[in-house]
């Protein structure tokens, strides 16, 4: 709940609920949808916002740039905006089967292989029209140093196989400081971007935090009439609050799923 510490509790007391809350048109058919409406308070909009600042639109081939929850929301976005081809890049082949599940293509970027050229052995052309950053600081190297932390790396390539005059949505986080970053620079949150190579494309760039309310009436109802579906593109998975500790250290080994807390039990209660 940005600085508001203390979300994962069995009850939160919302500050500026008031103005935040969206209203479910029938209530019914929102608890019948309950798990992908539960999206719409952070993950659903914020892939969203990605694929609309990136410019997507019918007929388009879009990069996305990681595939845990918000690069999958984001892909599954795209699609709902009309893309042609999704495309998603990871290192992590549990996600990737994730994203294939609901036919985005997918390139494996431990591999050695340029992502340009696993990107033409798809399109046939080594660039995409738009591509969206749903990685940010935590980046790492691809191919054979894949291991190692390059805060720089996922914006470097968006640049490398944007086409010129495309657009480029950063939903993925970059901070103004990070001690634990690997260099005196990117420890001020300076990074080695190459913004020669995206004014010499003529790209767009587009930051910051999605601003949620904007999107979430009009994803609410794309769920509820049944043109996204998007807890399963995410693998959204209910726990109870007692899971949760266990859920974030399978996060953190990149579990191909989207943990939704359910202190109250309430889903359990719904199925029987």
């Amino acid at each position: 709940m940005g600085g508001w510490i203390g979300g994962q509790a069995e009850y939160v007391m919302v500050p500026y609920a008031d103005f935040n809350l969206l209203k479910f048109p029938d209530r019914s058919a929102a608890l019948s949808k309950i798990k992908d409406l539960a999206l719409l308070s952070d993950i659903f909009p914020t892939g969203y916002h990605g694929a609309v600042t990136a410019g997507v639109g019918p007929g388009s081939t879009v990069y996305v740039a990681g595939a845990g929850p918000i690069g999958l929301a984001c892909a599954a976005s795209c699609q709902l905006l009309g893309a042609a081809v999704v495309i998603v890049g990871d290192m992590n082949h549990d996600r990737l089967a994730q994203a294939r599940n609901f036919g985005c293509y997918t390139i494996d970027l431990t591999l050695p292989t340029p992502i340009g050229e696993q990107i033409r052995a798809i399109l046939g052309e080594a660039e995409v029209d738009s591509a969206v950053d749903c990685v940010g600081f935590e980046a790492h190297a691809c191919g054979h140093d894949h291991h190692k932390e390059s805060p720089a790396t996922v914006l470097n390539q968006v640049m490398t196989i944007t086409k010129a005059g495309g657009q480029i949505g950063i939903p993925g986080l970059y901070v103004t400081e990070d001690p634990g970053a690997v260099d005196t620079a990117a420890k001020m949150g300076s990074l080695s971007i190459r913004i020669g190579l995206g004014w010499a494309k003529s790209h767009s760039l587009h930051t910051g935090q999605c601003p949620v309310m904007k999107y979430h009436r009009q994803l609410m109802m794309a769920i509820l009439y049944d043109k996204i579906k998007i807890a399963d593109a995410v693998n959204a998975t209910v726990i109870s609050l007692d899971e949760a500790p266990k859920a974030y250290e399978d996060f953190d080994k990149g579990v191909a799923k989207k943990f939704v807390i359910d202190p109250h039990g309430y889903f359990k209660k719904k199925k029987k």
